[in-house]
């Protein structure tokens, strides 16, 4: 779905990306892994259209999307979450997913005023779905909740079942285990499998934890010092030399 062809991106002297290259099949979980500062946030923001790069290509199902802005790539089905979750945390949960779809009737003015028949049945519409995705991701009972108020495996639920309200093609997620608890992690992980299993989205994913690399993802991308190291199943990558030297705690 996704070809990086030769990225290059530089912080003043720094290379944070290097001549990286690797692709993204479609229906796939792929897993990016790699130590801090590798440039995988970076490149993130490159593909999601937060950064442009100094060199190199972004190609969405053969068509070149480099440099295309974040909004025009959302409408092309590309959705990036962070690490640290960007919810609106003075609305309630049900309201944070009712806000996403974009070319909603009730934001223009006249519409409000003319055709507020048809903006209530979008809004029922809306609110039917964002209720149902509520229940995929067993957030119900907190609908009426202020956003600001989940805990911080709630808030990356929440942000999963954000990017279900856009019918994404391929969805970047940042590290979603970060700060979350086991249990929930436990869930996270489960919603992942089954959108891709029963929806099928695409899904890159930045992660460190390595138990939840190994059961999601494959193939997994291993960057370091802004270049692909290596490429492959976790399990063999975990017997990769290089690898091991360079994240997964040195030789032997």
């Amino acid at each position: 779905m996704i070809t990086v062809k030769d990225v290059v991106k530089r912080f003043g002297g720094l290379a944070a990306v290097d001549g990286c290259s690797f692709t993204i099949p479609a229906g796939s979980i792929t897993g990016l892994i790699g130590p801090n500062g590798a440039g995988k946030s970076t490149l993130f923001n490159i593909v999601a259209g937060f950064t442009k790069p100094d060199s190199g290509h972004i190609v969405l199902d053969g068509h070149d999307v480099t440099g295309l802005s974040p909004h025009r790539l959302f409408h092309r089905g590309v959705v990036r979450t962070f690490q640290v979750p960007h919810e609106f945390d003075r609305m309630t949960v049900l309201e944070n997913l009712m806000i996403v779809p974009a070319h909603q009737v009730g934001e223009l003015v006249l519409a409000s005023l003319f055709t507020w028949r048809r903006v209530r049945k979008q809004e029922r519409d809306l609110r039917k779905k964002a209720e149902e995705v509520l229940e995929f991701v067993s957030l119900s009972h907190l609908k009426y909740e202020l956003a600001g108020n989940l805990s911080g495996g709630q808030k990356k639920l929440l942000e999963l079942a954000r990017t279900m309200m856009t019918h994404p093609r391929i969805i970047l997620l940042d590290e979603p285990g970060a700060g979350v608890n086991r249990t929930l992690l436990q869930k996270l992980a489960s919603d992942i499998r089954r959108l891709n299993n029963e929806l099928g989205y695409t899904f890159c994913i930045i992660e460190h934890d390595m138990d939840l690399v190994t059961k999601l993802c494959d193939p997994v991308v291993v960057m370091a010092q802004g270049k692909v190291l290596a490429e492959g199943k976790m399990e063999q990558l975990r017997r990769d030399e290089r690898v091991k030297e360079a994240y997964l705690g040195g030789k032997g």
